[in-house]
């Protein structure tokens, strides 16, 4: 497991209002969660510690910054802490809108307790499960790029289930070679056969296609 996966998830809570950042806050660490609280989007923007995993609560409506502002900020710096929206107005037009942007919920003040812990459990629980598979798939990308160039160009052609004397007149080179070249990638890249060649290199968009 990784750094990022294998630390605490925390919940991170945005919320101009104190009392609101007291009360989210409580409920959350009940339920067994770290918090930290902000009352701004730039407070969070300076402070945070983004590698751990979790989520965030967040206000719609703040001074400065509002909680879409930041929302918008955080796809541009491709900040991928999934955003449970809070607002103390029922305005569907900004909850449609946050959603389609990729907002995990959208509740409404005040927040019942048994919603707002189902949406913290879904919210990091996703957060965990994306981050294990961007971490699987970068691991993946760095074993493959330890091939040859070479290897790079006929993996896929293998995985694709091209006959070995087809992949040698493409490629210019004995039959034999390219029976070598197989053994060599299928070793590399810890396979031992084309259905889980083809799977890996699917995984990481290099099946060709």
């Amino acid at each position: 497991m990784s750094l990022s996966t294998s630390l605490t998830p925390l919940v991170r809570i945005i919320d101009d209002d104190e009392m609101v950042l007291r009360s989210e806050s409580f409920l959350a660490r009940m339920v067994g969660f770290q918090t930290v609280e902000y009352q701004s989007a730039k407070d969070f923007l300076d402070k945070d510690d983004m590698v751990r995993p979790g989520c965030i609560v967040l206000d719609i409506r703040m001074p400065g910054m509002t909680g879409i502002e930041l929302q918008n900020v955080m796809i541009e710096k491709g900040i991928d802490l999934p955003i449970i929206f809070l607002t103390g107005h029922g305005d569907i037009d900004m909850a449609v809108s946050s959603l389609k942007k990729g907002a995990m919920d959208f509740l409404v003040k005040p927040v019942d307790d048994t919603k707002l812990q189902a949406a913290l459990d879904k919210a990091v629980q996703r957060n965990l499960e994306e981050r294990k598979e961007k971490e699987e798939k970068s691991r993946k990308i760095s074993v493959f790029n330890q091939l040859t160039e070479r290897e790079k160009v006929i993996a896929p052609q293998i995985a694709q289930g091209k006959a070995n004397k087809v992949i040698a007149i493409d490629e210019e080179v004995s039959e034999n070679a390219i029976k070598k070249y197989r053994s060599s990638i299928f070793e590399k890249l810890n396979v031992k056969n084309i259905i889980e060649l083809s799977d890996f290199l699917r995984h990481i968009g290099k099946s060709g296609e």
